[in-house]
């Protein structure tokens, strides 16, 4: 059921120390230097709809932005956001490509002839000059050596100064694109091969064992000055006139229809398709797709600035992806203010946030979540590691900020040791799951879909201040998310007075818990639907075997945390009770359900929130050996996800080297940007669908990089080929923050 958790039905080498204390590697840890991070800035054309259904675009010497389509010509100044109309209403139309050439003059090859800019020239509609001569629609234009060559159906014109002439070239008329080289060769792509000509040689490359197929859109030059043509299925590479290579969606392309080419000013090759666009580094492809790098996905051309700054021509307007060069610190600092700006409501909780329009963060508002309190403890291990590895003491008072609103989600429920899962403001009249009474007839549904299922009524209370209202039926994620963050609170930042504070909380909601026999109660005094972990139900109701193992550890995490805390004999007693009379250590050996039916990526975030106490504070060496069997059996479900997080929890935990190349390439590669665009992936030629790692979702048979995926948090499936909602709510960015702190503080990553 929606919103309900399906658990029922290198860069260098490295070795860490066995302790939990950061790890001292100067020599082996990855220095923070400057790396390219890219950007997205749409440039949406203001004039009307139509305008932004583009077809080519150029930068001129000034970086000014050309771009031409289906009704015009328009213009972008440097700096500036707001296009300009470049024809008037008595000769617009269609423009179908733009060439600014090595004098600065822009030349635009439209519906109805040839048209000049010069770059002196204020940017006016009257300042545009119409070449006499060429009345004919023109498809492309270039510049051929001190003249300009522009052709289209009705043939190829050649214009050197104030003279214009027709120029004889025998081939398909339908041309898309013109490319020249300084040895005077001249290529064409058109809707029945490549043309190639010098002098008196000629020649069109049509056939199946010449070019990947008839239909070419357009060609460039590579670094190497080989020639890539592409068009309807593929592209292929000719070398001094000879096919040599060919690449087809399969290899990285994610669509077969293949509009344009350019080569980028540092030697890589980019591809637009009607499915997104794709660069070539010499060794491997990267896609580009979706709002968070595109207006549209449907690319019609590409251009480049001075700066390196791509200028992209879509269905949907203009793109810009530019690049900065950054270090890891500087993009933390970036992510960081993000979660400042939007992402920290009162009373000092940390979670998503609402964009009224999807994509634009300045119509932000706060949003509720089931799990504030797991992502605010999440945080709070964020700016816990943050201070240890910086001393920051802006760190330090946010760590106890969010310390405090997570003992308040205690406080505010008035009873022994029950917590909420969230507070909101009272005046807030709406929240992401208001009480609603089900009738008989749903209940019904829902009961004998899942016979766990609670029926609750009241979800929401009222403080006693009259300020909040706050949520019940607080869930084990809570719980786990909760004790982490004390856990790492507590070891890294608490100074001996919040210390006794911490572990009076952690004892007051454990001893809670011992009394519901191993349950979290909510105010019926019933235990929640998910806060399970009685030996009763694990060992012996079969609902309940697909957690057997997370929850057993997860409760032998609490205790072992209570118990190094308090230092209460209690807790230590419970504790060896559930391991010598109901097997839980045994039950721990296989903590991870990776049958496909039943397995989900939140115990994989779960565990990962519950074995560092655990085996910190375990010193027996017999339960040491089966906790870390525990660990490996966890391990071998979630090292290929590419988590940092995971990666860095298992190093920390085992000493071992964890993937360490795969979580450096994820703090590089994450996009910077937190909106929840959606991401298909499952429209990609180059990518298979499967339904595995678990069979819920639809994924993709490989894991794609961070870039190429939408903004999850460790509890998601990030193989899942559809992520995202369109872009109407923001991540915190505490899912990229958490790891580098914590590779910070490790000694992993260099300050």
């Amino acid at each position: 059921m929606p919103g309900m958790k399906i658990r029922f039905i290198v860069l260098t080498s490295f070795i860490v120390q066995l302790s939990l204390s950061p790890i001292s590697l100067p020599a082996q840890a990855v220095k923070d230097t400057h790396f390219v991070q890219e950007y997205h800035t749409p440039y949406p054309i203001q004039i009307s709809p139509a305008a932004n259904n583009l077809l080519t675009i150029a930068v001129d010497a000034n970086d000014r932005v050309w771009a031409g389509g289906r009704s015009g010509l328009f213009v972008l100044p440097r700096n500036e956001k707001k296009w300009l109309a470049m024809f008037s209403e008595t000769n617009s139309g269609p423009v179908f490509d733009i060439f600014c050439d090595s004098t600065g003059t822009t030349w635009i090859a439209a519906w109805n002839g040839l048209y000049k800019f010069d770059a002196t020239q204020h940017l006016q509609p009257e300042n545009l000059l119409k070449i006499a001569g060429i009345k004919s629609p023109l498809s492309a234009v270039t510049q051929f050596k001190n003249a300009i060559l522009t052709a289209g159906p009705d043939g190829w014109w050649k214009v050197s100064g104030n003279k214009v002439a027709k120029y004889k070239i025998t081939c398909s008329r339908a041309v898309r694109s013109i490319r020249t080289s300084e040895m005077g060769e001249i290529w064409a792509a058109t809707g029945m091969g490549l043309f190639y000509q010098n002098g008196k040689k000629s020649a069109t490359f049509d056939t199946v064992n010449e070019i990947f197929g008839p239909y070419v859109a357009d060609i460039a030059f590579s670094e190497n000055g080989d020639l890539w043509a592409t068009g309807l299925g593929g592209i292929t590479i000719f070398h001094d006139g000879k096919n040599v290579r060919n690449f087809h969606a399969k290899d990285g392309l994610p669509s077969s229809d293949m509009n344009c080419i350019a080569k980028a000013p540092d030697g890589q090759m980019w591809v637009g398709t009607q499915g997104g666009l794709s660069r070539f580094d010499g060794t491997k492809w990267s896609v580009r797709h979706s709002k968070r790098w595109l207006i549209h996905d449907n690319v019609r051309d590409i251009a480049f600035d001075k700066n390196g700054t791509a200028w992209i021509a879509t269905q949907g307007g203009v793109s810009a992806i530019y690049q900065k060069k950054m270090t890891l610190a500087e993009k933390a600092a970036e992510i960081l203010d993000i979660c400042y700006a939007r992402h920290v409501r009162p009373p000092y909780l940390v979670g998503r946030c609402a964009l009224t329009t999807p994509g634009d963060t300045s119509t932000w508002a706060p949003l509720d979540d089931d799990n504030d309190g797991q992502y605010t403890a999440m945080y709070l291990a964020m700016e816990s590691y943050r201070y240890a590895a910086t001393k920051n003491p802006q760190a330090r008072e946010n760590a106890k900020k969010a310390f405090e609103a997570l003992h308040y989600l205690q406080t505010v429920t008035e009873t022994a040791g029950f917590f909420a899962r969230t507070v909101i403001p009272v005046e807030w009249t709406k929240m992401a799951d208001p009480d609603r009474k089900l009738s008989d007839q749903e209940w019904a549904l829902q009961y004998v879909n899942n016979p766990r299922e609670k029926r609750v009524h009241k979800r929401w209370h009222l403080s006693k201040n009259k300020k909040w209202l706050w949520k019940a039926t607080t869930s084990s994620d809570e719980m786990t998310g909760h004790m982490w963050g004390y856990y790492v609170y507590h070891k890294l930042v608490a100074d001996e007075k919040e210390k006794k504070r911490v572990a009076e909380l952690v004892s007051k909601i454990v001893d809670y818990v011992i009394e519901g026999n191993y349950t979290l109660r909510d105010l019926d005094g019933k235990p929640t639907e998910w806060a399970v972990w009685t030996p009763e139900k694990l060992n012996g109701d079969p609902d309940w075997l697909a957690e057997r193992g997370i929850n057993s550890v997860e409760m032998l995490s609490y205790l072992k945390l209570a118990f190094f805390m308090t230092g209460e004999k209690k807790f230590d007693k419970h504790y060896h009770k559930l391991i010598e009379k109901h097997g839980f250590a045994k039950n721990a050996l296989y903590p991870k359900n990776i049958n496909p039916s039943l397995r989900t990526h939140i115990d994989d975030e779960l565990l990962a929130l519950a074995f560092p106490a655990l085996l910190e504070y375990e010193k027996d060496a017999k339960l040491r050996k089966m906790y870390l069997q525990s660990v490996e059996q966890w391990w071998e479900a979630v090292k290929g996800d590419q988590s940092a997080y995971f990666n860095f929890i298992y190093g920390e935990i085992t000493g071992k080297k964890a993937l360490f190349d795969d979580a450096m390439f994820y703090l590089y590669d994450a996009p910077v940007d937190q909106i929840r665009w959606t991401v298909d992936n499952s429209k990609r030629e180059d990518v298979g669908l499967t339904r595995l790692p678990e069979y819920e979702k639809l994924q993709t048979d490989r894991l794609l990089p961070p870039s190429e995926r939408g903004i999850l948090r460790w509890d998601n499936n990030p193989w899942q080929a559809v992520q995202g909602n369109g872009g109407r709510t923001e991540r915190t960015g505490v899912q990229w923050l958490l790891p580098y702190w914590m590779g910070r503080y490790l000694g992993y990553i260099g300050g």
